[in-house]
């Protein structure tokens, strides 16, 4: 299939990445300057460099098969904008991006049928002068329509034997929501203490605090109709309780003064929460020192 992945950072650039180095038909859909980037430097992945092709939004040629939309949240609006030429009549078109807010937006342009769920669980982070970094060994991507139908065998076959996992699943809306609930918790917990998690559960009251993060996050899930399954009860949970130095991405652009999705994954969930009446003054403490870090932003 002809592959477009939009947005070449941690999550395009990773997965997009070894798909082009198993020979599939990839191109990404960047911005200037970061073509400019890819063109000297190349591509540089834990395991490899590569030359990619690229495209920018004026010179983008349409239709392609699949496309990956892999940009931050804050970035929505101009990446489905941008990308509309090369959606066609069979195009799929799978998100890896954090929150639910972009899935009404994406139905809206360019309709149930091509429009799908997605979910890609991956720590990676952009080194200063380019280069992609794995941090754990962690990277799936999980896709399928957003009605819970059978996915087209085709994209499946486009994004399997790359180097990492990728399946096709029937209740994908179900796991999109888990991984809100993961990293809304995980974000809340690290930005807010200005800490990785381990430091968290160190410090006197850090166990209980991540403790009563999880509670509330699952509390919103499950008042809005999608509580948590086991599995991903005991993921979140034993990740908050870890002595690990894990971090999220949010925490990670805290501290480089860069831009957050303190909307899409924290801003909404707490709006989830008022929507069903359910106390979340954790959460919303972190929402609101998030919205404050954010407005001090030039």
């Amino acid at each position: 299939m002809r592959t477009l992945v939009v947005g070449a950072g941690a999550t395009g650039g990773h997965f997009g990445g070894l798909l082009a180095a198993a020979g599939r038909d990839v191109t990404f859909l960047v911005r200037p300057g970061r073509a400019a980037q890819l063109s000297e430097h190349g591509l540089r992945l834990d395991e490899i460099t590569l030359t990619p092709r690229t495209v920018t939004a004026d010179t983008l040629d349409g239709p392609f098969d699949l496309v990956l939309l892999a940009v931050k949240s804050y970035h929505l609006d101009q990446a489905l904008a941008d990308v509309a030429p090369a959606v066609g009549p069979r195009t799929v078109v799978i998100p890896l991006l954090n929150g639910m807010r972009h899935v009404d937006r994406m139905v809206a342009a360019f309709g149930s049928e091509r429009a799908w769920g997605g979910v890609c669980m991956i720590h990676a982070d952009v080194t200063a002068d380019g280069r992609i970094v794995r941090m754990t060994g962690l990277q799936r991507i999980a896709f399928g329509p957003l009605t819970g139908g059978p996915a087209d065998p085709r994209v499946a076959e486009a994004l399997s034997g790359a180097g990492f996992d990728a399946f096709a699943t029937p209740t994908v809306v179900q796991d999109m929501w888990e991984k809100w609930v993961f990293l809304a918790s995980l974000g809340a917990a690290t930005t807010l203490m200005r800490a990785p998690v381990g430091d968290i559960n160190r410090a006197p009251g850090g166990t209980a605090f991540g403790a009563r993060i999880a509670a509330e996050a699952m509390a919103i899930a499950t008042a809005a109709g999608h509580p948590p399954r086991p599995g991903a009860v005991k993921v979140l949970r034993d990740g908050l309780a870890t002595g690990e130095q894990m971090t999220s991405s949010m925490y990670r652009d805290m501290m480089r003064g860069e831009p957050v999705e303190v909307d899409a994954i924290l801003g909404d969930f707490v709006a989830e929460a008022a929507k069903h009446d359910v106390p979340v003054p954790a959460l919303s403490a972190a929402y609101t020192n998030l919205a404050i870090y954010s407005a001090r932003l030039p």
